[in-house]
């Protein structure tokens, strides 16, 4: 079950706010090291923010993504690209040294087929380097109690965390907890409520648009509430929470 089907207007405007995470970039340099080459698969990476960093770093990725106007963007910024749909990518066995799934699981409607085709097409001794929001990451984000609609679809498409290290076996996770703003993910707005009531904020996640579609009056409600609690000092600022899982393919 993902978030959304379409991401043509997430594309449009999705790098006005979003950018690289310094919260997200520690551990995920730290899940690729090691890696025996440097030709690294970024699947589902949308309009490359992160594959520009690791590009930078002396990687050379390929942006991997169902949406070609999210890939548009990502060929401006000089990557190379293939329209594909993670469940399913048309690359060869052991193509990759290393691949990375950041921020994306949520959005496939089998997110243990997107794991296994990152694990198919990797080398052996190949990095694969996980940033996933799990159940247990987002159960508890205050957000959810200011638009509870939300809660069924959002427990309905976050893998439980046993469930994704029965997938890795042998993988080492990190927590993250974002102290930055600078990726505008759901996650990283939680400490900053104030940006939630922005629409130029709020509008470039997935969770907000669906509010937006099929709960418009629970999404003014909510807002209507968030604001009249931050006017008064009570409200929340926990920081959002996801995991990074480092696994290395043995065979």
């Amino acid at each position: 079950m993902s978030l959304l089907r379409d991401y043509s207007t997430q594309a449009r405007t999705y790098d006005q706010t979003r950018a690289a995470s310094p919260s997200v970039l520690a551990p995920l340099r730290a899940a690729l090291a090691g890696a025996p080459g440097p030709r690294l698969a970024d699947i589902g990476g949308g309009t490359g923010n992160y594959a520009v960093a690791l590009k930078q770093e002396g990687w050379e990725p390929v942006v991997i993504d169902l949406s070609p106007d999210m890939l548009q963007r990502a060929d401006r910024k000089g990557l190379s690209t293939i329209t594909a749909d993670a469940q399913r990518l048309p690359v060869p066995n052991e193509s990759f040294d290393a691949a990375m799934l950041v921020s994306m699981l949520h959005h496939v409607a089998d997110p243990v087929a997107a794991i296994t085709e990152a694990q198919r097409i990797l080398r052996v001794g190949g990095r694969l380097a996980a940033m996933i929001f799990t159940l247990e990451d987002v159960e508890d984000l205050w957000l959810l109690d200011y638009f509870p609609s939300s809660r069924v679809w959002m427990e309905a498409s976050h893998t439980p965390l046993a469930e994704l290290l029965a997938l890795l076996p042998g993988a080492v996770r990190h927590e993250i907890v974002f102290r930055d703003l600078k990726d505008a993910s759901l996650a990283a707005l939680a400490s900053h409520p104030e940006c939630v009531i922005n629409a130029r904020w709020r509008s470039q996640t997935s969770y907000f648009e669906r509010l937006q579609r099929d709960h418009t009056d629970e999404l003014n409600a909510g807002l209507d509430r968030l604001v009249h609690d931050i006017s008064s000092g009570s409200a929340p600022r926990r920081p959002g929470r996801g995991s990074m899982f480092a696994w290395t393919k043995r065979s």
